[in-house]
């Protein structure tokens, strides 16, 4: 008996349970709600609309996209066949075979940023060093040989023309504005998987002594930078170009979110400069300049820690006539204050050949002003980016 009302209890609480469960789902406002806690407050969980926090539309960043995207091409620059002087000799064929007397044609891949009606391209000067010949395709299906107005080694920069009508074009933004945590874009076509855009934000500015090239002052972004970016466009988020992308630091081949790029400032006046000239021209001094540290401060007695230690002056050069000696330290060149070699090497570089210069110098316990004609950087050989 007793086992029985067990049963028949433990199937109506069964029973109740799910009638309890159809209307919690089907009808909850049937069921009464306790009071509310003094103080207490109700949360509804709601999904986030886009851009509600950061001031961007519900679309994302597509306007800025589709504004940019049109005028970034991919590059295919091919170097040709190189026959070997010894492919005639059967000895040489024997030992190395056929391959070796007569190399293939390795192509390159890379990506480029139009930037004038004219069909002006901005890229690096690594995607087409060496190359014989230079395909771009466009966003549009288009393709076309390209050749090579200029390039600068000492920026990595160099300048292509295509000649089609009705090209795109992208608008040149201020780099000079940007601030980190700035949303940024990266276009390009990443291991030729095709066009591709990525987001993130500007990480760091002024980045210099990487060892990529003889003038940096590079962008940082965490944007995704891969194998076949290098010459693509960084754009803010209204589609303004504000940087050619170069380089990135990985250990594996990919992105590890620390990509660079070069201010579009640079890269303006080196492409007007090569558009107009030929060439860049830059200015020079002929120093041997090293950074100045406290140590090397407090041991020659300077009062100063901030500057560029002079260890040598080229001989009848333009520091040498002006009077410029080993053991000054520079701490300004004109109205720019220099830190160390990198800022003095900029600083000197834009300065126009045949101009004069006052520079501030710290001579011992002694501040002066040293006035020298600037001259014409030779050209130099580009270091290899690493």
């Amino acid at each position: 008996m007793l086992r029985r009302t067990w049963l028949v209890f433990s199937q109506a609480v069964t029973v109740a349970l799910g009638g309890l469960f159809v209307v919690e789902t089907l009808k909850p406002e049937w069921l009464p709600r306790g009071p509310v806690l003094p103080g207490a407050t109700i949360v509804q969980a709601t999904l986030p609309v886009a851009g509600a926090a950061s001031g961007v539309h519900a679309g994302g960043y597509s306007a800025a996209a589709r504004r940019a995207t049109p005028a970034v091409v991919s590059i295919v620059a091919t170097k040709m066949a190189r026959r070997s002087p010894h492919a005639d000799d059967p000895r040489f064929r024997f030992f190395f075979g056929d391959e070796a007397a007569s190399r293939q044609a390795q192509t390159g891949l890379g990506s480029g940023v139009i930037v004038s009606p004219e069909g002006y391209l901005l890229t690096n000067n690594h995607v087409i060093e060496g190359a014989d010949e230079i395909e771009v395709q466009l966003a549009d299906g288009r393709q076309v040989r390209a050749r090579v107005i200029g390039a600068d080694p000492e920026t990595d920069l160099a300048v292509l023309k295509i000649d089609l009508d009705k090209l795109p074009i992208v608008a040149f933004g201020d780099a000079l504005s940007l601030q980190v945590g700035d949303v940024v874009l990266a276009i390009g076509n990443p291991f030729n998987v095709g066009q591709t855009v990525t987001a993130g934000i500007v990480s760091a500015l002024g980045r210099n002594q990487l060892g990529l090239s003889t003038f940096e002052n590079f962008i940082q972004t965490d944007a995704a930078i891969n194998p076949g970016n290098s010459g693509g466009a960084l754009v803010d988020a209204a589609g303004n170009l504000i940087g050619i992308n170069t380089a990135i630091f990985s250990r594996s081949g990919g992105s590890m979110g620390i990509g660079f790029a070069i201010p579009v400032d640079i890269a303006r006046q080196v492409m007007e400069s090569i558009v107009r000239e030929g060439r860049v021209t830059r200015g020079w001094i002929g120093v041997e300049p090293r950074d100045l540290t406290p140590e090397i401060a407090r041991s020659l007695g300077l009062p100063v820690n901030n500057g560029v230690l002079i260890t040598g002056v080229l001989q009848d050069g333009p520091a040498s006539r002006g009077g410029l000696r080993p053991g000054d330290v520079v701490t300004r060149i004109g109205e720019t204050e220099v830190a160390n070699t990198t800022e003095l090497m900029s600083a000197v570089a834009a300065l126009r050949p045949r101009t004069e210069a006052v520079i501030g110098v710290q001579r011992g316990e002694r501040a002066l002003e040293v006035r020298l004609v600037i001259g014409e950087r030779p050209a130099a050989m580009r270091r290899t980016p690493r």
